[in-house]
């Protein structure tokens, strides 16, 4: 796979994440708490260091009451 692409994806996914979360007015820890999961994967999904599983997909879009498929951005 083209590393370039990859980390594009990865960085406009965590971008994606990060504006709904400031909508939804929830900080990096609140998220955390709510979606039980590590306070630093979070913020490295967000800055786009690290490519989410589809669990954590799941994980993130439940605890932010929104559909998996929102987290994606748009083409």
């Amino acid at each position: 796979m083209d590393q370039g692409r990859e980390q594009k994806i990865m960085k406009d996914f965590g971008e994606r994440l990060k504006t709904i979360r400031n909508e939804k007015k929830l900080s990096l820890r609140a998220l955390a708490d709510i979606a039980e999961m590590d306070f630093g994967n979070i913020n490295e999904i967000e800055t786009g260091k690290v490519n989410p599983s589809l669990t954590t997909i799941v994980f993130l879009a439940n605890a932010l009451k929104i559909d998996p498929a929102d987290l994606f951005p748009p083409k």
